[in-house]
C-alpha cells in the first residue's frame, strides 16, 4: 500500500473511533445513558450488527416489559443482551455494585457496551474451547490420557489410582479427588491463588471416588487443564488464547487476571465486555464457526455440549467444561448449554432457536442470584414466538 493509502486507513480508522466515541459521549443527552430502558443495541464498530427485536421473532413488547421489570429491581444485574441469527437483539446495562476477584471491598460501577465485567468462572468453558483448538492441532492426543502423564516431575504421585484419572475426567468435573468449594468449610479454590505449586496441590489430593463415577465441581481440574494446554503447546494460556480463539473474533478488551505468582487464573480470571462473550455464544450456536472462519472444532462444540455427567442440580448436567441443560418453548423441551459464573454470570446458548443470551451481575457468593438469573433466562426464552 502507498504511503498516501497508509495514512487515509489510519485517518479513517481515527475516524471511526472517534465517531464511537461521540455516540458514547451524546447518548445521555438522548436520553439514552448506559441505564436507560430499551435502549438499542449500539453499532460501535466490534462486528456485531442490530435487528429489530420483532424482526428476530420476539414478542418486542414482552421482551421490553421483561428487561423494564428487571432494570427497576434492586436485584445486582449489571447487563443483559440477546443475540439471535447473529444480530444483537437487546442491550441494556445499569449501575451496580461490585468487585474484581482480589478485591475486600464493592464499589459503584456503571457498565457499558465498552466496560470489561469479571467473567469468573466463565472462563472455564473457555478453557474448554482453547484444549479443542489444541486438541485439533495434534498437540493434544486422546482425551483418554492420564492428566499425571503430563508431569513427569510428579512422578512419586503416579500411582495406579492417580493415572487412571484423565483428561475427559477433569473436562467434566468426575475426576474423583477430594474437592471442597464453595460450601462449608475450607475451600480448596482459594489455595490455588496463592500455592507456589497448585498444580500439585490438585493432583495430589486424596481420591474418593471411582473417576467417571460422580459429579464433584472442581476448579482445580480446570485450572490443571490449562497447565496442560500450556505444556503441550509449548506457548502460554493468554497467547494461545489471543492467537488463537480472541484475535478471530475480533475480541482485543480482555484480561486474565493472574494469581500472586503472575500465572493467569484460568478458572476465575478472565475479564471480558458482555459482548464479545455473545460472540463466543454466537461462534458456538454456529459450530465454531464466526463471520465464515472455522475458529473452534465443529465437532469439539458438539462434544462439549453433549451431557455427560449428572450435576445432582435439578436439571444440570455437565459437559467439558459446560453446563447443559433443557428449556420449555412452545410445548417443546430445547437443549442449552452454558458458561456459569460466580455472582450472576450467565452465557446461555440455544442452538434450536439460534441464540445467545449473556447477563452479568456482582452478587457474589449470593444463593439467591442463580436461580434468579436462570429464571430470566426461561423468561426471555419465552418471548420468542418463532
Amino acid at each position: 500500500m502507498t504511503s498516501r493509502g497508509n495514512l487515509l486507513t489510519r485517518g479513517a480508522s481515527a475516524i471511526s473511533r472517534w465517531f464511537i466515541t461521540l455516540q458514547l459521549l451524546l447518548l445521555p443527552l438522548f436520553g439514552q445513558t448506559p441505564e436507560s430502558h430499551h435502549a438499542a443495541p449500539l453499532i460501535i464498530g466490534d462486528g456485531w450488527e442490530r435487528e429489530e427485536p420483532a424482526t428476530a421473532g420476539f414478542d418486542a413488547a414482552r421482551l421490553r416489559m421483561l428487561i423494564d421489570k428487571l432494570m427497576d429491581e434492586e436485584t445486582n444485574i449489571h447487563s443483559i443482551l440477546v443475540e439471535r441469527h447473529g444480530r444483537l437483539v437487546a442491550e441494556q446495562y445499569r449501575r451496580g455494585m461490585d468487585k474484581s476477584v482480589y478485591s475486600l471491598f464493592a464499589h459503584t460501577q456503571t457498565f457499558g457496551p465498552m466496560v470489561m465485567h469479571d467473567t469468573r468462572s466463565v472462563g472455564k468453558s473457555v478453557v474448554s474451547l482453547l484444549i479443542g483448538i489444541a486438541k485439533h492441532q495434534g498437540k493434544i492426543g486422546n482425551l483418554t490420557t492420564p492428566a499425571i502423564d503430563f508431569y513427569p516431575e510428579y512422578a512419586d504421585l503416579a500411582t495406579t489410582e492417580c493415572k487412571a484419572i484423565t483428561l475427559e475426567h477433569l473436562l467434566t468435573m468426575s475426576s474423583g479427588y477430594e474437592w471442597n468449594e464453595g460450601g462449608s468449610g475450607p475451600d480448596d479454590e482459594h489455595r490455588l491463588y496463592w500455592k507456589w505449586s497448585p498444580y500439585r496441590y490438585v493432583l495430589s489430593r486424596p481420591i474418593v471416588a471411582s473417576p467417571g463415577s460422580r459429579f464433584n465441581y472442581n476448579s482445580g481440574g480446570t485450572a490443571v487443564l490449562a497447565d496442560i494446554l500450556t505444556r503441550a503447546t509449548q506457548t502460554p494460556l493468554k497467547e494461545f488464547a489471543r492467537k488463537f480463539l480472541f484475535e478471530p473474533l475480533g475480541i482485543s478488551d480482555w484480561e486474565w487476571v493472574a494469581d500472586l505468582h503472575g500465572r493467569p487464573l484460568a478458572f476465575t480470571g478472565l475479564r471480558m465486555r458482555p459482548r464479545d462473550m455473545a460472540k463466543i455464544g454466537r461462534m458456538v450456536v454456529d459450530h465454531g464457526r464466526w463471520r465464515g472462519q472455522q475458529i473452534v472444532p465443529a465437532d469439539w462444540i458438539t462434544t462439549s455440549l453433549q451431557p455427560r455427567t449428572s450435576t445432582g442440580y435439578p436439571g444440570l448436567q455437565y459437559g467439558y467444561q459446560w453446563w447443559t441443560g433443557t428449556v420449555e418453548w412452545q410445548g417443546k423441551k430445547l437443549a442449552w448449554g452454558a458458561a456459569f459464573g460466580n455472582g450472576g454470570q450467565r452465557l446461555f446458548v440455544v442452538p434450536d432457536l439460534d441464540m445467545t443470551v449473556v447477563i452479568t451481575a456482582g452478587a457474589y457468593d449470593d444463593p439467591k442470584i442463580a436461580p434468579r438469573v436462570n429464571a430470566l433466562f426461561k423468561d426471555i426464552i419465552s418471548t420468542v414466538q418463532k
